[in-house]
Order: C-alpha cells, then structure tokens, then sequence
C-alpha cells in the first residue's frame, strides 16, 4: 500500500484521533503528515500497520528495542513476572540483580537509582549534581536531546538566527520555559574544545554538571572526538563539576557502553531504552559518593526520589533477560550490519549523484543530505531543500517497506539478518534515485 492511500484504517484511526487527543496523538515524535501509521503488531524486525502492511522497523522504538519486537526470551521473562504481580509498595530482588549487571559492566558506577524513562533520568542526575555540588547551573551541548525536562531541553533546535555567533546562547525549546530555566543552563558548542573550556572556566564556580551525549541524536549522531570528552572531564574536575554522560541511547553502542569505547569514565551515567526489555525504564548511576544523595537511611535524604512505578518488577525482569541477551557476538553482530548500512547508504549517495551520507557508530546511523563535514549541531542543521528531500526520501522507505525516523535516524535490532539489511540498503538507494529525480 502506497502512503498515504485514499482510504486506510490508520487514516480513519487518527481522524478519531482528534477527537480526543490534541493533534490526535500522544507523542509528537511519532506525527507524520497527512497522518501516521498505526501498529497493530510487531515480531522479530518487522512491524505491521493496521492495514496489515508489514515493514522493517529501523525505528525500534526510537532505540528502544534492540532486540526488535515480542522476542520469546523477554515475553517469557515479563509473562512470568506478571503472574507474580506487576508492582509492588515493596522493592523486589529484580532491581538488585539489574543494578549488579549495570554496574558489572560500567567501571564509573557503584550504585544505580531507578525511574521509569530516560527524561526522569536525566531530570534526577542534575538534580543529583545540584545537590551534590550546591550550585544551581548546568552546561549542555547546543542541538543535545536529553528528554523533556526543562534544564534539558533549552537550546535544542535552534534556529541559525538564535545562534549568536561562536558562543552559543540559551533559547527555550518550549513556549512557556521560565527565564531562570535559561539563567541557568549554559550552552556549549559540541566537539569544540577551546569554546566549550572557556565557557566552563568563565561560568565554573556556579555550575553543578556538565552534562553531553557522547553521540548525539539530535545534534547530527556524530561520535564525540575522544580529545573533547577527555576535555570535559579534566575541565569538570577543575570547576568541581560533576560530568554527566547521557547514555539512553548511547549504552546500545558496546558492552561497556561509549564510556567504554571512549575510555572515559563520568561521574554520573544516564540509562534507559533499551535496559527495559521493551518496558518503561531509566536510570540514574555513578559513584557512591555521588548517589549518596538518594541515601535515606540517616533521615531525609539530600534528594528524595521516589515513583510508583520505579524499579517494577516485570521492567526489571524484561531489561535483565535483554541486557543478558546483549553479549560480546550480538554487539559484534550489531557493528557489523550498522558498518554494512552505512557503507550501502553511502555508495547509494555516490551512485546516484546525490549529496549526502550517513553517519553514526555500531547499530545506529543518520542519514544527511549534504556533502559538508558534519561535526555538530550547527553543520548538522538542515534548511528548507535539505528538509524536503528527507521528507521525499522518508516516503520512498515507506512505499518500500522500510520504516525509519522522518529525521533520518536508523536503530537497528540482534533480528536483523544479511537479508534484512540487503532489504533496507536497497530501499535506501531507490528512495536516493527519487530523490535524484526530484
């Protein structure tokens, strides 16, 4: 079925949509125009639409599944859970046994603090710095997603008109965001050292963290240049900031998440997705003098955290079976078919004459319809006919039975097989040739 057809159920789905739902939908990150494509099932890589179209799912939930959709070892796992009780006023043994792996495999991480999606992760580790420090500023790189708490979310998409030259100035994402929200988040310039230093040093006695993305989503997906993670740490330690590593989506990168890969080691890590198993889940973890914040066995805590649905057992089951399953050859596996997506989507580009590439590390990759260097936020930026031919290559996946983020995001999953991404590669090249045709 071509998108969008004449008449579809998902189109009848999202007309009853509006009616109760503003926009008719939950989730601005999954509108598309005229209307978006409902699921109604999905098993191993592919997912169904309510018209019972079947496509590759390169979304994944937005990373979420990396062991792509109702594998039998974490049914069995959440199944088994859930005749025992979703959710207790107790904690279980479940939160023990994750905590253990994560911190197994984190050499930053002594404890972990549980919560139930990577937003609240990040919400509660600058809460953490600012009560572990006393200071109320944080620093985030210009273009960073971090979810949708305030502090996180200033300077987001800026416009090129809201740069401000070299020096990246705070702009609210959200109509409504408090001046003060903006006083107190520094925006630095990623992958530039001598920027991002400066303004640390400049602001250093106030601020609480630092917080970056080792391979931001939103800023390109470009990796961080090792020189320029290893600068945020030194630099931290000289302000007596702690430094945050936002790794919801980045943990997917290696057994020992980009921290690992990058041999950097924060004091404060953020998880979620796909620690999960497919279940709402984020996390909060570092060294023990840092986490102590949460500690309340002396009375109040200097940061009371609580959730009721934190740390629920079936989430905790669900996230230890999938985490389990992510051993040394499925993260091998997972580089190998991410080096063979991109490579494909470049020859594509080059065959066809078309300006663009794709860019990323292990299972992820993003898809730029331009030849120049993109090094962050700002080379990543994409104007109006950047915008369109996305928009047109994005259809031709569609049509061709591939679904992929409208903003050129690929997460691929341990289903995926050689014929599978043969499948998408050669989607990726005829959406490329329509949009040569442009």
């Amino acid at each position: 079925m071509t998108y969008p057809a004449p008449t579809s159920r998902s189109r009848e789905l999202y007309a009853r949509a509006q009616k109760s739902l503003p926009g008719g939908n939950t989730r601005t990150t999954v509108f598309m125009k005229p209307h978006p494509l409902y699921a109604a099932r999905g098993e191993g890589c592919r997912v169904t639409d309510v018209d019972g179209v079947a496509r590759i799912d390169c979304i994944n939930n937005f990373t979420a599944l990396i062991h792509g959709h109702a594998h039998p070892v974490l049914v069995e796992a959440a199944t088994r859970q859930i005749a025992l009780g979703s959710a207790f006023g107790m904690p279980t043994e479940s939160e023990i046994l994750l905590a253990e792996l994560i911190a197994a495999r984190l050499a930053s991480v002594d404890h972990v603090r549980f919560c139930n999606s990577g937003s609240e992760a990040v919400m509660m580790a600058l809460k953490a710095a600012r009560a572990f420090t006393g200071r109320p500023k944080i620093a985030k790189c210009e273009g960073a997603y971090h979810g949708s708490y305030d502090y996180a979310e200033v300077s987001l998409d800026p416009s090129p008109a809201d740069w401000g030259g070299n020096a990246p100035v705070s702009v609210a994402y959200a109509k409504g965001t408090p001046a003060n929200v903006l006083a107190d988040t520094l925006t630095i310039p990623f992958n530039d050292i001598d920027a991002a230093v400066s303004l640390i040093r400049e602001h250093g006695s106030e601020l609480a963290c630092i917080l970056v993305d080792p391979m931001p989503n939103r800023a390109g997906l470009v990796p961080a240049d090792k020189a320029y993670l290893q600068a945020l740490r030194e630099v931290s330690r000289e302000v007596g900031a702690l430094l945050i590593f936002d790794e919801v989506i980045t943990f997917r990168l290696g057994f020992h998440g980009a921290q690992g890969l990058w041999g950097i080691e924060p004091d404060l890590t953020t998880l979620g997705k796909i620690i999960g198993g497919g279940f709402p889940v984020g996390a909060v973890a570092g060294g023990a003098a840092f986490m102590a914040v949460f500690d309340p066995t002396e009375g109040k805590p200097a940061l009371p955290h609580g959730g009721t649905f934190s740390a629920n057992p079936v989430t905790m089951m669900a996230g230890l079976a999938a985490m389990d399953l992510l051993d040394a050859a499925a993260f091998a596996r997972l580089d190998a078919i991410g080096d063979r997506l991109r490579s494909g989507t470049n020859e594509a580009f080059s065959r066809h004459g078309v300006p663009g590439r794709a860019v990323g590390m292990g299972s992820l990759a993003k898809i730029h319809f331009t030849d120049r260097p993109v090094r962050d936020y700002r080379s990543a930026y994409a104007g109006p006919e950047e915008t369109a031919r996305m928009a047109h290559f994005n259809r031709g996946l569609l049509d061709r039975g591939v679904l992929a983020a409208g903003y050129g995001l690929i997460a691929l999953s341990t289903p995926m097989t050689d014929a599978d991404i043969e499948i998408v590669v050669s989607a990726i090249s005829e959406a490329v040739a329509d949009v040569a045709a442009m």
